[in-house]
């Protein structure tokens, strides 16, 4: 058992670190092509702090795992809008400015809608390619809305792109990346098959927890870090649009991965929460709300809350 809980730990941080170096080459790799950092914040960024989640899944789904790829992506995106949001409210209050979080509040939920519906009905190959086809159309709004709107580029993303660039260091560093974040979540998803099966427990409450608390390490390391900056608008952006990759690319990535159409059905009351949860987000953006110290305390409750429904 404690071995283990040993590899889980050892690929989580595996997953995590690898990740990291993946979107900083990827980023830094764009900027020497030329590429706008608008287009780097929005899919090479976006998608990268959803590395962890989507190469889990998919990794889960190909050993037929399909139950924890599923929970993992669900538990993943709760923990994103209570856990995380609740930490960096923690850290302090937190209040909206910038458009670009309440553009993608609307898309974050209609994305954790869609994977809910698939996670009820069957993640078959139809859904599958729907929820792909959805993922390039929502690349693509992202972008144009930037560009149209001119919000401000994100600090962070300045950072990766500004610096001097060595093309042989950031290959190698991409090329760790993908291994790393390979390796890391096979060992993670081994671990995680193993243990449920020795705890006696089922997949899905070894996903809900362990895996999708695992996987949004960079998520937390991120809304802590923009927290101290000051960057509120960055740390609600970036939660709102792990939720949309993680649900429209890591469900795309499960249905395909899975081939075919998996005889699996998620809890419906995890579904309910999640996209209730998603959609409270969206109503207390709307409505310029600002999360106190005391909302964070709710928002860490709420999660705690969630955790009977695996029972």
């Amino acid at each position: 058992m404690l071995l283990l809980l040993l590899l889980a730990a050892a690929g989580l941080a595996l997953l995590a670190i690898a990740a990291d170096q993946l979107v900083i080459g990827a980023s830094r790799a764009a900027t020497r092509l030329r590429i706008s950092p608008i287009v780097v914040g929005v899919v090479i960024i976006g998608l990268g702090t959803s590395a962890p989640e989507l190469v889990v899944a998919g990794l889960a789904a190909a050993r037929d795992e399909v139950s924890l790829a599923l929970a993992s992506l669900v538990g993943s995106n709760i923990v994103n809008v209570t856990l995380i949001l609740g930490v960096a409210a923690l850290i302090a209050p937190i209040a909206i400015s910038s458009a670009t979080a309440r553009r993608e509040a609307p898309m974050s939920v209609v994305a954790v809608a869609l994977l809910a519906a698939a996670a009820w009905w069957g993640l078959g190959l139809g859904a599958g390619i729907l929820l792909a086809v959805t993922t390039l159309v929502a690349i693509a709004v992202l972008v144009l809305a930037a560009r149209r709107t001119g919000d401000p580029v994100p600090a962070s993303v300045t950072a990766l792109t500004t610096r001097p660039i060595r093309p042989v260091r950031e290959s190698v560093r991409i090329v760790f990346g993908l291994a790393g974040t390979v390796g890391g979540a096979q060992l993670l998803v081994l671990s995680a098959s193993d243990l449920a099966g020795r705890l006696g427990v089922s997949p899905e409450v070894i996903g809900f927890t362990l895996v999708a608390i695992g996987t949004s390490l960079p998520e937390l390391v991120t809304a802590i870090q923009a927290q101290r900056r000051g960057e509120p608008d960055l740390v609600v952006g970036n939660l709102l649009g792990s939720n949309l990759f993680n649900s429209v690319a890591g469900g795309a990535v499960v249905a395909l991965a899975a081939g075919g159409d998996p005889d699996f059905r998620l809890l419906p009351a995890l579904l309910v929460v999640m996209v209730g949860i998603s959609a409270l987000a969206w109503l207390l953006l709307w409505l310029n709300y600002r999360a106190s110290r005391r909302d964070a305390v709710l928002l860490l409750l709420v999660y705690l809350a969630c955790l009977p429904l695996l029972a």
